[in-house]
């Protein structure tokens, strides 16, 4: 059975490949933009949604998975910061404090679909000011949910967390796990499927 991450995320991609998957990446295309929404778990169900029918559309065969990350603070959703100036302020308000990493999840194969939405709750080290300089400065947290990672350089400003570990990355692969269940697919049977991209 072919397997089809609907995502361009590089951690995404390492955390199945780590859980014994070697899925076929499929960039979706769609516009994150038109999902407009002050509830993050609406937010990341519906763009993981969207996402995975986009490909799957094309490729009803295959296992396709899609999702989608937001965090969660201070009462508003934080997506990419995508400039250095951004990604500053954001860590200037969250060092010491928590927020709630969101990542939806929507499976679906031959016309069949299952979802849920995983929260993990982060909190963050009391970095100083040097630290978040030097870490923006790296580019790391430019193109990443929250501006922050927990598998790369940011591991080391994150305090501890709540939850599910790989979630944070991106990816929850128990809950992926459960949903290939739902939808009789036995997870062992995934493992060493072939990558059809050769990577990312």
């Amino acid at each position: 059975m072919r397997f089809v991450l609907a995502s361009a995320s590089p951690a995404r991609h390492d955390v199945l490949r780590r859980g014994g998957l070697t899925p076929e990446v499929l960039v979706s295309g769609v516009d994150e933009s038109v999902v407009v929404t002050t509830e993050p778990g609406d937010m990341v169900s519906t763009l993981a949604a969207l996402k995975c029918r986009a490909v799957a559309v094309d490729h009803p065969e295959a296992l396709v998975l899609g999702c989608d990350s937001v965090l969660w603070f201070n009462g508003q959703i934080l997506g990419k910061p995508h400039s250095p100036d951004v990604a500053r302020e954001r860590w200037h308000a969250m060092r010491g404090n928590l927020g709630v990493l969101y990542t939806g999840h929507c499976l679906r194969l031959d016309g069949q679909e299952v979802q849920r939405t995983v929260a993990t709750t982060v909190h963050f080290a009391n970095v100083s000011d040097a630290e978040i300089d030097a870490y923006v400065a790296s580019g790391e947290p430019l193109q990443v949910a929250g501006a922050f990672t927990i598998d790369g350089l940011g591991g080391a400003f994150i305090d501890h967390i709540e939850g599910d570990h790989l979630n944070v990355i991106g990816v929850s692969l128990s809950t992926v796990r459960e949903l290939a269940a739902e939808l009789g697919v036995e997870w062992s049977a995934l493992w060493g499927a072939s990558d059809r991209t050769g990577g990312r």
